[in-house]
């Protein structure tokens, strides 16, 4: 007695891949990093313009206040010997 011929019997399930495990591994962690490199840009853009309003606003407070200067200190004769 034979069988029917079916295309599942006459083609054996394909087995996972080692391969395919370790694609899905790359393609996690390559998820991971580009996630991280994300949030790491975005982090500095933010912080640069923190740091630049921060100048600027010192800048202007320091073109604002008038300069004052020190007196001159008197000068020392030099000791006769």
């Amino acid at each position: 007695m034979t069988k029917a011929i079916t295309k599942h019997n006459l083609f054996p399930p394909e087995k996972p891949k080692a391969a395919s495990r370790a694609d899905v591994t790359d393609a996690s962690a390559r998820a991971i990093m580009e996630a991280e490199v994300t949030r790491r840009d975005a982090k500095t853009a933010r912080l640069r313009q923190l740091r630049l309003d921060q100048q600027a606003a010192d800048d202007l407070l320091a073109s604002q206040q008038p300069v004052v200067k020190k007196p001159a200190r008197a000068k020392s004769k030099p000791a006769a010997s």
